[in-house]
């Protein structure tokens, strides 16, 4: 007997057991045949998930490759990710998880009806991958301390993440940050069946006070002062594809779901899911905390002196609003796409102004009835005013691409606007960031006065040796660099630039051609470009279809500027496109 199942559009997805019952001669036996998974289906025009783009479903749903975006904007970086979501015993993983975070706006899971909605299905997944106070997937590190769990940017991937977690009786693994929270929630989703994709938003706002402000504080030195604010190098967040029929949605569209708890005022909390194009219509009501993710693209910068006597005075600097570039992963290609444009209207554009000042009325409502003028001039008042109101211009380019062990090159730029000589002294610092925004040391300090003629135009090298920065660098490879004129020459100055230190690179080479249930080679060589011995090193290698679980290799110590290379046997175990994924760590990082 052969038997088709064709459950309806709206069935809960999970997992099923199929009976069959016999009755012969007045008596009944039953039988178990077997069990089998409903998960949403992007293919069928029915469902809430639908997408009619081939290509789409393939690289949001299929793929179980992707591409984490990191760094800062005007230095992007990229690693690669394992999705896993195919991997043996994630499905089980994935339903797991709804059935831990069911109790999550429905009370209790006595009624299965929410499994056949996306919204409410991303909404507890969203909710247990950082946000359940007992069994959440993933912990944040606390104040940057992560002694007594993994180091977050040592995950290659999913798959680890989610055994450990399922195996460890449903205990958080430590520890996270928001690009691996972010790729679990993609797993997750892609698992049951929703398109989704990670994306990556360079210059992210942490406001607790003002949701449209972020403010900077430094002292005169230039050093960046922990304030309550915080301006995120970037952030990682997640984008699923479905029809929001709680807003009367005939055909899907990207929703953005959070899943980093991040400090709100009323708490720490996840967000979403939030519909894309309310964030650039402005349009706050409509959607689950539309206006977060708002200001979060659109929240102004300003940069603050301190002083002595706890006076705060603004720079005259050049600073960008936060949400400059928001990319992801193209489709079917290993380059990132830009997606701003989906989040905001063309900045200065008619458009971007009035979905502006829609939301601004939104998010205080002391606006409501107010003019768009009157937004524009009390916002105004609060921006920093420009380089080039005070007769100067300044701005650090980058000499070189310094990889970790290199000095830092700069050329300083200044150029006077006037037409009568200026003479300035400035402060200039180098200071450690992480990529959430917390400064830590500050490393290198120095002062330089600088005299220009009129309309002169002068270049000013500076260099940071290994030596000063190095010690400092530790997991955080961004550095902020920062020159500040002498308060007591009047209007302040400030310019500043983040700089990205490199990772050396780890060299993967096949020697044979991968084939199923075939041992297959490959060589993996990692140099140390120090002039110091690198301890405690060691190589994971993990990769789809080609580990059960991830592959620990300890290279012990490393000698100055020695090459390290192992040779690696594995077996395929399963069809596919195969990615063999390599992380190195040592006492240095």
């Amino acid at each position: 007997i052969s038997i088709s199942v064709f459950p309806p559009s709206n069935a809960c997805v999970g997992r099923y057991i199929l009976n069959m019952q016999i009755t012969s001669c007045g008596h009944t036996y039953q039988r178990c045949l077997g069990d089998f998974y409903v998960l949403f289906n992007p293919w069928c025009a029915d469902d809430p998930v639908y997408m009619d783009n081939q290509a789409h479903r393939e690289e949001y749903v299929l793929n179980e490759h992707g591409i984490l975006y990191e760094g800062v904007h005007k230095h992007i970086t990229s690693r690669p990710w394992h999705f896993g979501q195919f991997e043996d015993g994630i499905l089980d993983i994935c339903l797991k998880i709804l059935d831990m975070g069911a109790s999550y706006h429905h009370g209790s899971d006595r009624d299965h009806c929410w499994r056949n909605d996306p919204v409410h299905v991303s909404m507890v997944v969203n909710h247990m991958i950082s946000s359940h106070t007992t069994n959440s997937i993933m912990k944040i590190p606390e104040n940057n301390d992560y002694l007594k769990g993994t180091k977050p940017f040592c995950w290659n991937g999913s798959v680890s993440i989610l055994q450990q977690w399922y195996n460890g009786r449903c205990r958080p693994v430590r520890y996270g940050y928001c690009g691996s929270l972010a790729s679990v929630m993609c797993t997750v989703m892609r698992c049951l069946g929703i398109p989704s994709r990670v994306v990556t938003n360079f210059c992210f706002p942490c406001s607790i006070e003002n949701p449209l402000g972020i403010n900077e504080i430094f002292d005169y030195t230039g050093k960046n002062l922990c304030g309550k604010d915080k301006l995120w190098r970037y952030h990682c967040w997640n984008e699923s594809w479905m029809a929001r029929r709680d807003l009367n949605q005939c055909c899907g569209d990207w929703q953005c779901l959070d899943p980093t708890p991040l400090e709100t005022g009323r708490g720490s909390a996840c967000s979403g899911p939030t519909w894309v194009r309310s964030i650039r219509e402005g349009e706050l009501d409509l959607d689950y905390d539309g206006h977060h993710m708002f200001s979060r693209v659109n929240s102004n910068y300003v940069g603050w002196l301190s002083q002595n006597n706890a006076k705060k005075t603004k720079f005259f600097c050049d600073a960008w609003p936060c949400g400059q570039h928001l990319i992801t992963k193209s489709v079917g290609s290993e380059q990132f796409e830009d997606i701003t444009g989906a989040y905001k209207y063309e900045l200065g554009s008619v458009k971007n102004k009035e979905a502006y000042y829609r939301a601004y009325r939104r998010i205080h409502p002391g606006y409501c009835n107010a003019s768009n003028c009157h937004i524009e001039r009390d916002l105004s008042s609060l921006k920093n005013p420009f380089l080039s109101d005070s007769g100067i211009n300044m701005r650090l380019k980058m000499a070189n691409c310094p990889m970790y062990g290199e000095d830092v090159q700069l050329h300083w730029l200044l150029e006077n606007l006037r037409s009568e000589n200026k003479t300035l002294k400035f402060n200039l610092s180098a200071q450690i960031i992480t990529y959430s925004g917390c400064p830590m040391d500050q490393f290198w300090k120095d002062s330089v006065n600088v005299t220009l003629g009129p309309r002169e135009v002068k270049k000013i090298p500076l260099c940071i040796s290994y030596s000063q920065y190095g010690p400092y660098l530790c997991d955080h490879n961004i550095m902020k660099v920062v020159a500040v004129s002498d308060p007591e020459c009047g209007e302040v100055l400030m310019v500043s630039r983040d700089i990205v230190i490199n990772r050396p690179p780890v060299i993967i080479k096949l020697l044979s051609q991968p084939r199923l249930k075939i041992p297959c080679t490959a060589e993996i060589s990692f140099c140390n470009p120090l002039q110091e011995d690198m301890k405690n090193c060691v190589m994971t290698l993990e990769g789809c279809g080609l580990f059960k679980e991830p592959l620990t290799i300890d290279l012990g110590t490393l000698a100055a500027n020695q090459q390290a290379r192992t040779i690696v046997e594995f077996t395929p175990y399963r069809l596919g496109s195969h990615r063999l994924l390599a992380n190195f760590g040592c006492h240095k990082f």
